[in-house]
């Protein structure tokens, strides 16, 4: 099973749009991931219907037993992010540190597990996809997007698909960690900007790091090409091959107004994610 994971050194350069391109050119022969847990939108292209839901547990938080509780206010005094009031612990401010724990002296406080979110096993018109929904205000989506990467390789196994197609997390935090993880092989996508060159520097240095064979992509190269010379610069010097450039297009915002990928749509950008699919295939049959 090979694992193809689609990232950015920031938001909006048009990897989920790529994304479930590839997911149509893969004609339902892959297991696909939506991994950008904080603000997941592949499902907007896909329609996909739930056909299972896992809870996720994330933070802990702290919890006072009445019953044992002797209201010395050690627990209040001692939480730096004020969650503990009046011998209650609201659930919006607890960080799950577990100090309140270390100092009651009745062993009245206890750490419980809470949902911090959902991921879901869908179906699609290209597949299976496995997505989630981090609850607003909670954390450790990167624990999330291990869950989700976790589900479809198990997915995989049991429709034996040998290939996972992943979105992953725009940056460099965690969640992006978590997304390339085991991965085979990272596509970045950038754009021909100066924001965009930083940001590419940036998330090459963790792909390099974590040993993850890398390619990019340039989105919407046309539009400034002393920027996408100088990309393509840095990625020979860096050693990093230079999968496929991407032309501007406005008829990819009129398919995502249809929701539909750009295949579907066609024009010439979707002849260039073609051409990118045939010289990816090759690396993730190998």
């Amino acid at each position: 099973m090979k694992q193809l994971t689609v990232i950015s050194g920031k938001g909006g350069t048009g990897k989920t749009t790529l994304l479930a391109s590839l997911a149509f050119l893969a004609r339902g022969d892959a297991v696909l991931a939506d991994c950008d847990v904080d603000a997941p939108d592949l499902h907007l292209l896909l329609d996909p219907e739930i056909v299972e839901t896992h809870d996720f547990m994330g933070l802990q938080t702290a919890r006072i037993d009445e019953s044992e509780c002797t209201q010395c206010g050690e627990c209040e005094e001692n939480c730096r992010f004020e969650a503990i009031k009046d011998f209650q612990v609201d659930p919006r401010h607890c960080e799950g540190c577990g100090v309140c724990t270390l100092v009651c002296p009745a062993d009245a406080v206890s750490m419980v597990d809470q949902v911090s979110g959902h991921a879901y096993v869908s179906r699609t018109r290209f597949g299976t996809m496995i997505h989630a929904h981090l609850i607003p205000g909670e954390e450790a989506s990167g624990k999330l997007v291990a869950m989700v990467r976790e589900l479809a390789h198990e997915v995989a196994e049991a429709e034996k698909k040998d290939l996972v197609l992943i979105d992953g997390s725009p940056g460099i935090g965690c969640p992006v960690i978590a997304s390339i993880t085991g991965a085979d092989l990272a596509l970045i996508m950038t754009e021909p900007t100066l924001s965009g060159v930083h940001d590419l520097e940036r998330i090459v240095g963790v792909t390099l790091h974590f040993g993850v064979e890398t390619l990019v992509c340039i989105n919407k190269y046309d539009l400034n090409l002393e920027v996408t010379e100088q990309i393509e610069r840095w990625c020979q010097e860096m050693g990093i091959s230079m999968a496929e450039k991407l032309p501007f297009d406005p008829g990819v915002v009129d398919a995502m107004v249809s929701r539909k990928t750009v295949i579907e749509f066609g024009g010439p950008v979707a002849d260039a994610i073609e051409n990118l699919w045939l010289r990816l295939r090759p690396e993730l049959q190998e």
